[in-house]
């Protein structure tokens, strides 16, 4: 607890005041990235080498754009930072530490950016999660990584915390419009996700299952597995949480 108080601290002040509440968010990510490194290292190599397999014949890397680059666990960063010029990351927050580890790469910028499309929908206007991208010069590659789940289900508490006003099927809808976005680009984009999850005893038997996105259908998957997400003994000693992961490009 005593690191998690300390990266919470750390990252407090760098974060713009709108986006402060999610950093506990990031915080409790980090702390059980750590407790299951073991279990989510395959999750992660597999998300890494989906987007290399995306970027790999690229003719040009000039810019380069990773949404939801959180933790860069799942993202071959080093990589990324010495094939393209610049190397844009575009998260909710930054936790001190990510941001430590990019100061090592001089072509990498960080942007804080809600990417879900709520507050547009809540007023009233077509949203457009990634039109911004419209305005990033020399665009070449975009990944969203492992993130339209988290807007699915960000989107969800949202609505479900009382948000008048907003339409009945506002979860898919941004859902829609982010895999929109990206099949929309005029550059290679990749999108890695996770699409299902099931709630699995110390039996083996399935108890719960649930679609991530929400009855919206991703992209043709070029590769697909499955991630721990909660093994055995995280949430509880009788049950294990397992999504399924998708990769496309």
């Amino acid at each position: 607890m005593i690191a998690e108080a300390l990266l919470y601290a750390a990252t407090w002040p760098l974060t713009g005041k709108t986006h402060r509440k999610f950093i506990r968010y990031s915080v409790n990510l980090w702390s059980r990235a750590g407790r299951c490194a073991a279990e989510w290292a395959d999750h992660e190599e597999k998300s890494r080498n989906a987007i290399r397999a995306a970027t790999a014949d690229l003719r040009r890397k000039r810019t380069a754009v990773v949404l939801g680059s959180g933790l860069l666990r799942d993202v071959p960063i080093e990589e990324l930072a010495r094939a393209f010029d610049t190397v844009v990351l575009v998260d909710l927050v930054h936790l001190a530490s990510v941001r430590l580890s990019a100061k090592t790469h001089r072509n990498i910028r960080l942007i804080e950016r809600d990417l879900s499309g709520y507050d547009e929908l809540a007023a009233g206007r077509e949203p457009e999660p990634l039109g911004f991208l419209r305005t990033v010069p020399y665009l070449d590659f975009v990944v969203s990584a492992n993130l339209l789940s988290q807007i699915g289900r960000g989107v969800k508490r949202r609505c479900e915390a009382g948000d008048a006003g907003m339409p009945d099927d506002t979860v898919e809808r941004l859902i829609a419009a982010h895999i929109a976005g990206l099949s929309g680009l005029a550059c290679r984009h990749c999108l890695v996700t996770d699409i299902a999850y099931a709630v699995i005893d110390r039996n083996g038997r399935t108890h719960e299952e649930a679609d991530l996105l929400f009855g919206v259908s991703p992209p043709p998957s070029k590769t697909t597995w499955k991630w721990p997400v909660a093994p055995l003994g995280e949430e509880s000693q009788d049950y294990r949480i397992e999504h399924k992961v998708i990769a496309t490009w």
